[in-house]
């Protein structure tokens, strides 16, 4: 017979041994959002002191490079590692591409403290509008990504 009141999720010892499995995407998310973050500001370091502008096409075409690649390596990792769907993998990558161009647009207002710029009201602005200009290609561009590997993966191996 059931009890009059019912128990908490919180009184499970299973959901507490599955708790921190859960939980986990968020220090994925946060993590490569850092690294997302520090390699635009390096790169963008390293292209502020060039003398030419081929070697700041050439840092910049690094950053951009390097950050395709841990975006590749995001969805595979999502998707094959985690075995979560298209829409859950394109979720979480976009929401650390987000991540990460949230913490270029606080280090862009950081900046904008230290020096005289016009564009303040832009830059706080820009707290919204970087990420979400990053996260809605990214959700689309892992989305069909994921859907095509998935298509491919059930033609490859079918159960």
């Amino acid at each position: 017979m059931e009890p009059l009141i019912s128990k908490s999720i919180n009184d499970n010892p299973d959901t507490q041994l599955k708790e921190p499995h859960e939980r986990r995407w968020l220090r994925t998310i946060l993590f490569i959002g850092a690294i997302y973050c520090i390699d635009g500001i390096v790169f963008g370091k390293f292209a502020g002191w060039s003398k030419s502008h081929t070697m700041v096409f050439i840092w910049r075409l690094a950053a951009w490079l390097t950050c395709a690649l841990l975006f590749a390596g995001h969805i595979w990792y999502e998707y094959f590692r985690q075995s979560n769907s298209p829409r859950k993998t394109a979720l979480y990558t976009s929401s650390a591409a987000a991540a990460g161009a949230f913490g270029l647009a606080v280090a862009a207002n950081i900046h904008a403290l230290f020096v005289t710029s016009a564009n303040q009201i832009l830059l706080a602005f820009s707290l919204i509008i970087w990420p979400v200009l990053t996260a809605v290609p990214a959700f689309i561009v892992a989305f069909v990504v994921t859907s095509v590997l998935q298509n491919f993966h059930k033609r490859i191996l079918p159960k």
